[in-house]
């Protein structure tokens, strides 16, 4: 009686009085009682074996391929719980089938079985089919014990679990109920599969979630009673006795070879069910409030379906909205809910799993409806991104920061997709700390300036290479793959620090090229150290420099920063510096896969070749004194050695060699000349042309470096600065006029943070003015800007205001 009282209060809020009140009686019952006909079929099958062996087969297996015979339903045609106020203490003839096929199916399965593996009447051939029609049948197990799992009473919850555990699942008990539940159709419950996830990743994730779910809630549970987590009141412990006499079973009759068949037939009965809870909720999601919170269970976060029989045979499993708007409703009580409450399955269960195995084609029938739905039930999210991200559904607790990055920086978003363990590097000490929370200062101007002071300080004077190097000697590794492996996972980390830090204004683009171009040497170094120490060959006399072009050698890296490297050597090595090359140019293509900072490795044919061409210091300066194209001579204008094997005296030899190469002779002369004839662009100026306009970032380039060049002759050598700062000497030199020079050194800063915001936050190549609001805003203000608008009326000005300066030096 407290039973039927306790349900009734819920049952009444949850109905929607659509369906008849009907008299209970066996008559209305009997269709249910249909699944129950399957036990004397694999009875009889089990002895006779032969052809007999199909029947049951073809029992479970296409009994689903009858819902047309039977139609759909438009209404609920059984009992309503507000029109039928005794019917919870009167559903007999309704559990009574429930009841029967979760009490025969353990020695019906107990007693196949025994024929299969100890009578010995059955061939190879019918054992197999037998086990086959055995785990069709089997399906069965998750419809009934998820029902009885559900209610009140002990003995049904214990029976159910009892029944699962026939099929090594019985933890099901324990997550169903209180985990998805609770958690259905938001991105913490691994049940509820997102948008775009296939079925196939679903099952192993839903696997592990479920079992590591269950186990840590039992124990939550009992440290709240202060309880050992191994306290004989942990059902876990039900769970592995019940589980364990199954395999004991199996065991007894034919020894440890029938264990694995057995354990086999289990899996073929979880997928089954896992494929009906993917069926059930994809794509569906409950909206997040702004308390943080998601909204109530409604009828629209669950799919459902109207084919008659197919209710009979699954005691109603389909009616599912209902089920979780009510979940203590017994089967007979749950309602069919129409397409105005609830989205349709557009075909049978059996024929949405099937479906949902061939992940393309699922894709193609269901995300079209996933989008209908969503436009008609919850038309007031415009933007389902960050709901369907793969990274939401591995850390549900970052919603805000998803979709912030979202928003704003795609390049980033992506990337959490893939790898969403980069979340948890903003809850680390390093970030929180430098992250200072609203309200700490007088007013948000006071607040901006301290976060940006607090990053600005350590990553760009706190944080220096030596610092980062004794981070990355703590990471745990042993051998050169681990090693790029675990410097890998260290330097994404930071770089994704770095990008956030910048993307909230933290950091400018241009500081951020500081602690990129750190972060880039320290992993560089670790891992080159590394490959040294493997190296099994005696090292010759003399060593070998690693050295950088470009952006890395002028300490300007930004986000797909490119490796192209060269090597020099000094001393006889016969063959040994090709060797170690080889390896160091292995290692850095390893370590730039999959990197949130390297492009990939090598970025271009010619780097390649230049890669692979390891020259002595005398060759080196042969090449480029008589060889070298006009190219490579502006390469070397920015060239600087990253890493030294052996003798550090290679860096000087390096160096001195690349001062003499560009500096003696009429080397310089003929740079400058080509580099005049090169100076205008000819693209028209926009945010995406500023490297090749007229008065562009190549155009301040080109004339950095002609004053780099007359700069080394007074200082008989060559070192690779950014080209603000030779801009800047040349200013304190008297070589270009102060207010120009002032000029050309600000644009050529707007540059730089352009390129850097555009790599950051939507990755290189990609157009920039077809982007969306939020993206061009978050550019912008990277940039200094107010918003887009702005930037696009500052750059044509500024660049004619360039030409204008730059015509002054040539």
């Amino acid at each position: 009686m407290a039973e039927g009282q306790a349900q009734q209060q819920g049952l009444d809020a949850g109905s929607k009085g659509n369906g008849a009140a009907l008299p209970i009686s066996i008559g209305h019952a009997l269709p249910y009682f249909l699944p129950l006909a399957i036990y004397p079929l694999l009875v009889n099958a089990s002895l006779l074996g032969g052809w007999w062996i199909a029947i049951p087969f073809v029992f479970a297996a296409f009994a689903g391929q009858l819902d047309p015979l039977f139609g759909t339903e438009r209404r609920s045609a059984e009992l309503n719980p507000a029109r039928n106020p005794a019917g919870h203490s009167a559903l007999i003839w309704y559990k009574l089938p429930l009841w029967l096929w979760a009490a025969l199916w353990p020695p019906t399965l107990a007693f196949a079985l025994w024929q299969m593996l100890v009578a010995g009447h059955l061939s190879p051939w019918e054992i197999l089919f037998m086990a086959v029609t055995l785990a069709a049948a089997a399906q069965g197990i998750f419809i009934v014990g998820h029902e009885l799992v559900h209610q009140r009473t002990t003995w049904e919850r214990r029976l159910g679990e009892i029944l699962l555990a026939s099929a090594s699942y019985p933890h099901y008990a324990t997550e169903h109920v209180y985990i998805h539940h609770a958690l259905a159709g938001t991105p913490s419950d691994s049940g509820s599969a997102h948008k775009g996830q296939d079925f196939w990743s679903y099952f192993g994730t839903e696997l592990k979630a479920n079992l590591t779910g269950a186990w840590r809630l039992e124990r939550e549970r009992l440290a709240r009673r202060n309880l050992p987590t191994w306290h004989p009141t942990n059902p876990f412990w039900r769970y592995l006795a019940a589980t364990a006499f199954w395999y004991a079973l199996a065991y007894s009759m034919a020894g440890a070879w029938a264990v694995l068949p057995y354990a086999a037939l289990s899996l073929c009965v979880i997928l089954s069910m896992k494929l009906i809870n993917y069926v059930q909720h994809y794509g569906l999601r409950r909206l997040r409030l702004p308390n943080r919170r998601y909204e109530k269970m409604q009828p629209h976060h669950a799919w459902s379906a109207s084919h008659r029989f197919s209710n009979w045979r699954l005691f109603n499993a389909p009616r599912h909205p209902d089920h979780h708007t009510v979940d203590n409703r017994r089967y007979p009580l749950l309602q069919h809910t129409g397409e105005a409450e609830a989205p349709q399955l557009p075909g049978t269960y059996a024929a949405m799993a099937w479906l949902a195995m061939r992940p393309r084609a699922w894709f193609r029938k269901m995300d079209p409806l996933v989008d209908q739905c969503r436009a008609r039930f919850q038309p007031q999210i415009g933007d389902w991104s960050t709901y369907d991200s793969p990274a939401l559904a591995a850390r549900p607790e970052a919603f805000e920061t998803i979709t912030e990055l979202r928003r704003a920086a795609p390049r980033l978003a992506e990337w959490t997709n893939r790898t969403p363990e980069l979340l948890d590097c903003l809850s680390a000490k390093e970030f929180t700390d430098l992250y200072l929370p609203d309200g700490f200062g007088p007013d948000a101007q006071f607040e901006s300036i301290a976060r940006r002071g607090l990053a600005r300080l350590y990553w760009t004077i706190e944080l220096g290479v030596e610092e980062m190097k004794e981070q990355i000697d703590d990471i745990p590794a042993r051998g050169v793959r681990e090693t790029i492996e675990g410097v890998r996972h260290w330097l994404n980390g930071k770089c994704f620090q770095v990008g956030v830090h910048t993307l909230r204004g933290n950091l400018s683009p241009l500081e951020a090229e500081t602690a990129l171009t750190n972060l880039a040497e320290a992993a560089m170094a670790a891992v080159l150290s590394t490959v040294e120490e493997d190296f099994d060959r005696r090292a010759p006399d003399g060593g070998l420099a690693v050295v950088a072009l470009g952006d890395l050698a002028s300490r300007q890296a930004t986000p797909c920063v490119r490796f192209d490297i060269l090597f020099v050597h000094q001393g006889e090595s016969d063959g040994y510096y090709e060797v170690l090359a080889g390896r160091f140019l292995h290692a850095l293509r390893e370590l730039s896969r999959e990197s949130l900072l390297f492009a990939p490795f090598p970025a271009t044919p010619a780097a390649e070749k230049r890669a692979q061409a390891v020259h002595s210091v005398k060759a080196f300066s042969e090449h480029h004194r008589w060889v070298g194209s006009s190219v490579e001579l502006l390469e070397l204008t920015r060239a600087r050695c990253l890493h030294v094997a052996g003798d550090s005296a290679i860096e000087k030899r390096f160096d001195q060699a690349k001062s003499d190469v560009l500096l003696l002779g009429t080397t310089a002369d003929r740079l400058i000349a080509e580099l005049r004839e090169d100076a205008g662009g000819t693209d028209e100026p926009g945010p995406m042309t500023t490297e090749s306009m007229p008065g562009g970032l190549w155009d301040i380039e080109r004339a950095a470096r002609c004053l780099q060049l007359t700069l080394g002759r007074d200082q008989g050598r060559i070192g690779a600065q950014r080209a603000d700062a030779l801009l800047d000497t040349a200013v304190e030199r008297h070589l270009i006029p102060e207010d120009a020079g002032q000029r050309l050194v600000e644009t050529y800063k707007l540059y730089r943070c352009l390129r850097g915001a555009q790599r950051l936050v939507i990755g290189e190549g990609r157009d920039m003015e077809s982007a969306e609001p939020g993206i061009k805003s978050a550019i912008a203000q990277t940039c200094g800007m107010d918003d887009f608008e702005a930037l696009t009326a500052a750059i044509p000005k500024t660049a004619a205001q360039a030409t204008a300066d730059l015509a002054m030096l040539w």
